[in-house]
């Protein structure tokens, strides 16, 4: 497998252990990060020899999520067309994991923010410490959700939940969001990955061909209605871009202030 820049990969007898890294312990999903991680996807898709994949970040979060410092996302002189297919990389990364025949885990550990729920919800299994802190920050900030995020989410913890979550922007800490059911294991803070690797072991020894099979089917029944739901979030997400209400979100919390949105 190529080397990555950002991405840290370990294969051990049917597992793999994918660790984002930028060096900061925060792991921002650049666009130069989401790339990696969609092409690391692909490259595992066909590998017979792996069975589970665990991804995980290094330092203190899983990721704060997309990148709003990265100079792709804000170059300003591209076309429309240029733009919207800049933006692309957000939904082709979580679809890449989402359709991954090998079952794949979150591990996370402190902050999973806005993208970064988006990828982690893509994954099969969401294991979490008691610390971590889950939080949607888009549409305070003036944005949507995106990310063809939304459905995945709403099928895990239901929609008044997912309304909660995704429309008040506020943090859901790891207690809570495992009673919520949007992750399935829940551990001490730095407990994280051994208990993903716990996990992984036990999918491991299970028949691949049925687990494959299994996952395939229920992902085909559950997912049926999700391209339907939110094939247009990516265009609504640059709609939002050029809206007075994101100028004023975006000054605010530079001012800290309450940001006064007027629907425009």
């Amino acid at each position: 497998m190529k080397d990555f820049k950002y991405l840290k990969i370990n294969k051990d007898s049917g597992i793999v252990h994918v660790l984002m890294d930028r060096g900061d312990g925060r792991n921002a999903l650049s666009y130069d990060l989401m790339k990696e991680l969609t092409e690391c996807a692909y490259k595992f898709k066909s590998d017979i020899d792996v069975n589970c994949i665990i991804l995980s970040g290094q330092g203190d979060s899983f990721s704060v999520g997309a990148d709003l410092k990265d100079e792709t996302f804000l170059k300003g002189d591209e076309t429309s067309l240029e733009r919207r297919e800049i933006h692309k990389i957000g939904p082709d990364m979580c679809q890449a994991w989402e359709s991954l025949e090998q079952i794949t885990i979150a591990s996370i550990e402190g902050h999973c923010i806005g993208g970064a729920i988006a990828l982690a919800v893509s994954c099969d299994f969401r294991v979490a410490s008691s610390s971590s802190v889950f939080r949607l920050p888009e549409i305070p900030l003036g944005m949507n959700m995106s990310w063809q995020a939304n459905p995945r989410i709403n099928s895990l913890i239901g929609p008044a939940r997912t309304k909660e979550l995704v429309i008040l922007g506020e943090d859901l800490l790891g207690e809570k969001a495992f009673e919520w059911g949007l992750t399935q294991r829940i551990c001490k803070e730095g407990e994280a990955l051994n208990l993903s690797m716990e996990l992984a072991a036990k999918i491991n020894k299970l028949p691949p061909i049925a687990v494959r099979m299994s996952k395939t089917s229920i992902n085909a029944t559950n997912n049926s209605l999700n391209y339907n739901s939110s094939y247009m979030d990516r265009d609504q997400y640059l709609l939002t871009g050029f809206t007075e209400d994101r100028k004023e979100a975006i000054k605010a919390f530079f001012e800290k202030r309450d940001a006064n949105f007027k629907g425009k």
